[in-house]
């Protein structure tokens, strides 16, 4: 004797070896046994064998139409075996109680189980609605088909062409659009940037980096709502200095200028100058807000999305000629060894004489800023203000036990055309990190950011502090040494119309100089505000996403330089194992297959290909250096 029974919601057709009030044990064709309870059991049989019934009842099943059992079945629970019995007209056999049960089973929507065996018709508009839902998903099936052979063949839908961009960051996957594509992507094997790309939803990679970029940061655009300027600061002291401000040809937000003057011989007063803006952006306010929402302005080659409103930049820029309002640190320091014999923060007014511009004045060297009888361009100014900053630096380097690392080439990227065109020709420009105009504007910026912090912390004013302590570089609300730059304390403070931190350390330093020691009752941000902390976490990570997207179309625009240039090989120096450090180009890459070589080394490529979704170029050894 067989019996077919249920086990985890399979049939299972196989031979009795014992009974027991509640159980059988059963064996299988392959001699394997097993224990089932009896309310498993479907019905027992004798013809034919175990493992043909299966296979000669789904055979049988598959003929069986629901539609016809459903007209077949009366309106209420029944058995399986009494509707075969109807259907087939006679006491049926295993295979067709068998049949029966799988067709039925097999048509949720006109049958609805019941128990063991049993079953009931489904409702006649229940069953029109489950039909109607059958065939709208049947539909839709051969239609994501369709959809799906489309974007294999090389062709854009039109249903998919407002949503296909939307596909790489943030797709609804519930829907026929992305299911399609993403079938598409399976079969195709290639990724979803390149399909994208190769049916035309964007017409290049610099286009797609662009469009991702903005989509997701900022989808309701770049553009600012009109800002109402006012005169700020026209009230406040006009300071009679000459100031000099030193930047990039494209800066448009000039932050900072310098001044100097020669109290007594052996001595500098230097004059460092930061814009202004947190007399309009106040904490709280709508501008506020808006800053803290883009943390930075965010930097690309050849073109840059603002932190604060075009207004409000040009309002507070140290624009030359122009009475601006400056919160302004005058620091007496002696030449001899860089002390600091006095320091003083203002808020006033100042006229910037000229902005001047790197690549108009680079011609000075270290030789011409020494030689009082060298020919150098705003000899006056630069000279002083050389002198201390060296005594500055080497306060600096004697506290950190070795002279600072700044050797390295940085490049900067002008882009001749729009900078959203990957056919604009783009040049890069190097400019070494420790020449002598940089040097001497970052040792300033360095030395406001140490006094400022160190302003905070003396009235205990809560301020946002980078340090540096065991390699690690952190930002938080405590004043802790930064080992690297070697000074006990820094802030971010002197960039405050591109960076939010800045802007925020300036309301607090602006409170600390007026106030002071009341200053941390006045401040924006009071000791323990929590707030402070939040906002620490989400400039770091902000700040974090506008680098990686400055780095990546930097990347992309080295390519284009590289295919501009129509180089075939390059030398590179080694930074570790496969690693490489293009001599070129500011652009590191990997070389499968690279012997060892001590960093430094320097090896010469040939460039195979380029690949302008992957940000790479594909390079094999040539030979070392």
């Amino acid at each position: 004797m067989h019996v077919l029974y249920e086990d985890a919601g399979k049939l299972k057709a196989e031979t009795i070896f014992s009974e027991a009030d509640t159980s059988l044990q059963v064996e299988s064709a392959s001699g394997k046994r097993s224990k089932i309870k009896r309310n498993a059991v479907l019905f027992t049989f004798e013809q034919p064998a175990p493992d043909t019934l299966l296979p000669a009842a789904e055979t049988l099943a598959a003929t069986l139409d629901a539609g016809f059992l459903w007209e077949c079945a009366p309106q209420q629970e029944f058995e399986a075996a009494a509707l075969a019995e109807e259907y087939f007209g006679h006491a049926p056999d295993a295979v067709e109680k068998t049949a029966t049960i799988l067709a039925l089973s097999a048509a949720p929507a006109y049958f609805h189980r019941r128990g063991k065996g049993a079953f009931r018709p489904a409702p006649p508009d229940i069953l029109q609605a489950a039909l109607a839902a059958i065939e709208k998903k049947r539909r839709q099936a051969e239609l994501q088909a369709e959809w799906t052979e489309a974007l294999l063949a090389g062709t854009l839908p039109d249903a998919l062409k407002p949503v296909a961009a939307t596909f790489l960051d943030r797709p609804d996957k519930n829907t026929l659009e992305w299911k399609a594509f993403d079938a598409a992507v399976q079969q195709s094997g290639i990724s979803p940037e390149r399909l994208l790309l190769s049916l035309g939803v964007w017409p290049h990679p610099l286009a797609m980096m662009r469009d991702r970029f903005l989509s997701a940061h900022f989808p309701r655009g770049t553009q600012w709502p009109p800002v109402e300027v006012q005169d700020w600061g026209a009230d406040l002291p006009q300071a009679e200095v000459e100031a000099y401000s030193l930047d990039d040809a494209s800066t448009i937000e000039i932050d900072d200028a310098l001044s100097v003057s020669i109290p007594a011989p052996g001595t500098v007063r230097v004059g460092i100058h930061i814009a202004v803006p947190a007399l309009a952006v106040t904490r709280g306010s709508a501008l506020d807000e808006q800053a803290r929402a883009r943390m930075s302005t965010v930097y690309m080659p050849g073109d840059k999305i603002p932190m604060l409103p075009r207004e409000l930049i040009a309002a507070f820029s140290l624009d030359e000629g122009q009475w601006r309002p400056a919160l302004s640190l005058y620091v007496t320091g002696r030449v001899a060894d860089g002390e600091i014999l006095e320091a003083e923060t203002r808020l006033e007014r100042i006229r910037v004489a000229a902005n001047l511009r790197h690549g108009r004045i680079d011609e000075v060297t270290e030789a011409a800023l020494a030689d009082p009888a060298a020919p150098l361009p705003h000899a006056h100014w630069l000279r002083p203000l050389w002198q201390l900053a060296q005594a500055l630096c080497a306060v600096r380097d004697r506290t950190r036990g070795k002279p600072e690392n700044n050797d390295r080439i940085e490049y900067g990227f002008e882009i001749d055309g729009p900078p959203d065109d990957p056919d604009s020709i783009v040049r890069l420009v190097p400019r070494q990190r420790n020449a002598p105009l940089d040097r001497l504007v970052a040792e300033y910026m360095i030395l406001a950011n140490t006094q400022w912090g160190a302003l905070l912390a003396r009235h205990g004013v809560p301020g946002i502090y980078r340090s540096q302590q065991m390699g690690r570089t952190r930002m938080s609300t405590q004043a802790l040494p930064h080992e690297s730059i070697a000074v006990p304390q820094y802030i971010w403070s002197t960039s405050p119309l591109r960076r939010y931190v800045d802007l925020v350390n300036q309301g607090q330093i602006l409170a600390a100089a007026e106030h002071g020691v009341s200053a941390r009752l006045a401040a924006p941000f009071k000791p323990k505000d929590a707030d402070l902390y939040a906002l620490i976490g989400a400039f770091d990570s902000q700040y974090t996403l506008w680098g990686e997207f400055q780095s990546s179309m930097e990347r992309y625009w080295c390519i284009r330089w590289l295919q501009q240039q129509g180089l075939k090989e390059v030398r590179a120096h080694v930074l570790r194992e496969n690693l490489v450090r293009l001599a070129c180009a500011p652009f590191v890459t990997r070389i499968n297959g690279l012997p060892e070589y001590e960093r430094g080394h320097e090896v010469r490529l040939d460039i195979l290909g380029y690949d302008e979704i992957g940000l790479d170029i594909e390079c094999r050894l040539r030979e070392a250096g």
